[in-house]
């Protein structure tokens, strides 16, 4: 695949010039996109870590953080994270539970929070203890609460439609293999789908991911995740692309091929035309990066989460109007 202009090298990632103007002629999704959504170009800098480019730079940078339940503790050692992931969220204690925890920050700025941590063997993110406290934090502190449960259960179901959460992310994977092999789970795609059903039951706001190319770089099952999550009414799409980390299985492998990834956001927003879907946080930097977020404008995602240099400008010349949020790119609604 040729993407139009010049980029940087993986080395200068930041050295970013989009020369040449957008298509002449939209593609399908950009039709698609204005036809259900208008113009709006959706940017996202939640507090996930430090940002901000020549284009935008967020003025309050904990607006919206990451708590992790189980501190840096995972019992399945995923081979794309080995708890990379939570590492720079900040952590529940005996001392501070999560309710405290959430008065302190908001003490300092925070206004939303994502209730995460490391998974059990079961697969579900430990979140039951702490859902009289999300409630609290909720009705006493007013404060956005999103929550990443793993697979879900009927007990967990009605305990975070009863805490009155905001939201519940959660991954879908579409392929057994990949859910054995990476996740190291004994489940299976089933056991995912059940997931959605369970939270659309009880009427919750559903952010599922799809992480592509999670099989080692390749494509395997991102294709029944898609199916599956179109089933459902979920409240936003978010896409994010496998980046090899240091430190975990997969540090040396490549990223997906880009061609497949931009074949997938075409796919997905002619998929799901009527609901949003945002490029997420994680995804490869440097030259794939701007690719990548250029194809997201050009196939008609709704947003962006930091954006590459250039990226806004190149949407603005593009036709659309840049909307700015320091906040997660999972709270469209708000």
């Amino acid at each position: 695949m040729s993407c139009a202009g010049s980029i940087a090298s993986p080395d200068d990632p930041r050295a970013v010039v989009l020369e040449a103007d957008p298509p002449v002629v939209a593609s399908e999704g950009m039709r698609i996109r204005r036809a259900n959504f208008g113009t709006q170009a959706q940017f996202f800098a939640p507090g996930l870590k430090r940002w901000q480019n020549r284009e935008w730079t967020p003025e309050r940078a904990n607006r919206f953080l990451p708590i992790s339940v189980t501190g840096t503790a995972c019992a399945l050692q995923c081979d794309h994270c080995k708890t990379k992931v939570l590492e720079g969220m900040v952590t529940v204690t005996r001392e501070r539970d999560l309710f405290e925890t959430a008065r302190s920050l908001q003490s300092r700025g925070t206004d939303g929070i994502l209730v995460s941590g490391g998974s059990t063997r079961s697969g579900e993110v430990p979140l039951e203890p702490h859902l009289d406290n999300m409630k609290r934090i909720r009705d006493e502190l007013g404060m956005k609460v999103i929550v990443h449960s793993g697979v879900v259960d009927p007990s967990l179901a009605r305990g975070l439609a009863d805490a009155g959460v905001d939201g519940v992310m959660l991954d879908i994977i579409g392929a057994d293999e990949t859910i054995r092999e990476v996740y190291h789970l004994d489940l299976a795609a089933r056991d995912f789908e059940r997931s959605l059903a369970l939270l659309a039951n009880k009427n919750l706001r559903i952010i599922p991911h799809i992480v592509l190319g999670l099989h080692y770089g390749q494509f395997l099952g991102e294709w029944d995740a898609l199916e599956m999550i179109s089933r459902y009414p979920v409240s936003t799409l978010i896409l994010v692309v496998l980046t090899p980390l240091v430190g975990t299985p997969m540090a040396d492998l490549p990223p997906p091929p880009l061609e497949d990834v931009v074949a997938f956001f075409a796919l997905t927003r002619n998929s799901m035309p009527e609901t949003h879907v945002n490029l997420g946080c994680g995804r490869p930097m440097g030259a794939m990066k701007i690719a990548l977020d250029k194809a997201a404008i050009d196939h008609g995602l709704n947003g962006i989460a930091y954006p590459a240099e250039g990226i806004i400008d190149y949407a603005e010349r593009s036709g659309l109007e840049p909307e700015y949020y320091e906040y997660c790119c999972s709270l469209t609604w708000t």
